[in-house]
């Protein structure tokens, strides 16, 4: 397994917490998700991720079920910052 910490803004911090959408996408690809928000700046949210192996993680983040995952969840995708455990 990989481990990723993911870091990006979003439009609603609850409404993104509250969302299913992250366990339909990574759940039955064997990755698990543990979400943070940062108290200081109140758009920005983090991830860590376990992935199988990060050309899997990459392939599915470049699909349109992800995509869409992020607009629903009012990701801002520009925001993306992606540190791999070494």
């Amino acid at each position: 397994m990989t481990t990723l910490m993911i870091f990006h803004e979003v439009d609603d911090v609850e409404h993104w917490l509250s969302s299913p959408q992250r366990g339909e996408i990574f759940g039955p690809m064997g990755m698990t998700v543990r979400t943070f928000v940062d108290p200081a700046k109140t758009n920005r949210v983090g991830l860590i991720v376990e992935v199988p192996d990060l050309e899997t993680f990459q392939r599915m983040m470049e699909s349109e079920a992800a995509a869409e995952a992020m607009k629903v969840d009012g990701v801002r995708p520009e925001t993306i910052v992606m540190l791999v455990e070494s």
